[in-house]
């Protein structure tokens, strides 16, 4: 079998790839209709971000006109870490570049990031407490997350070290005054990680406008909690596969 994958670019030109590249490929595309499904999506702002399988310098990006929603395999673009895009005729943020860039470039560990701006996680992250133990979802991240203080739009590229500073050996960041992000070993692990952060920080609010007196855990129960929730051995990404029908359900064209 041939170790190259050909696909149509707009029923014109065609892409070569190797077949581990065309499952990222493919991966990412599901993941940027998903975010769409869940209404996460930005019209066609924040970014959805995987590394190359075996060019660790490269990671793949939607084009900047592109919403979510019309994001295929085909059309993610290759960029690379320290020198921009492959292909210059393409366009993508300079923001999203320096986000994603920051986490790749300090963190080998990590294949794909997701950035976001759903209004549950904006309001959290403006909270000068931040995402507080109210719920077992949100005892995931505790003490488990970083948080990144607002410098205005991320386009100066020595930011980058002050975000993989603040991430530091975590999956997850509050960008104070911005969004969310998280990050993982693949597209799976930054999606499932993003869904529940996002669903956290909805029950915080949730409860805060109730107004009635809050419990948390006690101290030990959140420790012990937030550490079998992040044991590396509890990682089966068996909801890919279940994703992966739910977006074809909705519309395959993702693969093309």
């Amino acid at each position: 079998m041939s170790n190259v994958i050909q696909s149509r670019i707009g029923g014109q030109r065609r892409l070569d790839c190797s077949e581990a590249e065309w499952k990222t490929r493919v991966d990412l595309a599901a993941g940027h209709r998903l975010v769409s499904m869940h209404g996460w999506s930005n019209l066609v702002y924040n970014h959805y971000t995987a590394r190359v399988p075996g060019e660790p310098q490269h990671f793949l990006v939607k084009p900047n006109e592109l919403g979510f929603d019309e994001v295929t395999a085909s059309s993610l673009v290759k960029v690379h870490i320290e020198h921009g895009l492959v292909d210059p005729t393409q366009e993508i943020q300079v923001s999203g570049y320096n986000i994603h860039t920051a986490v790749l470039e300090a963190r080998d560990d990590i294949n794909a990031v997701l950035h976001v701006h759903t209004e549950p996680g904006m309001a959290i992250a403006a909270q000068r407490d931040g995402l507080l133990p109210l719920s077992q979802t949100a005892l995931r991240f505790y003490k488990h997350i970083g948080r990144h203080e607002y410098e205005g739009f991320a386009e100066d590229k020595d930011e980058r070290q002050r975000i993989a500073r603040d991430l530091g050996p975590f999956k997850s960041l509050l960008m104070v005054n911005h969004g969310l992000l998280t990050c993982g070993r693949d597209v799976c692990e930054a999606f499932v990680l993003m869904k529940f952060l996002i669903a956290a920080c909805d029950v915080q609010l949730r409860i805060q406008a109730a107004g009635a007196p809050t419990v948390q855990p006690p101290e030990d129960v959140c420790l012990k909690t937030a550490q079998r929730w992040n044991l590396p051995s509890r990682y089966r990404p068996a909801e890919w596969p279940a994703l992966l029908r739910f977006a074809d359900k909705h519309d395959a064209s993702f693969r093309d």
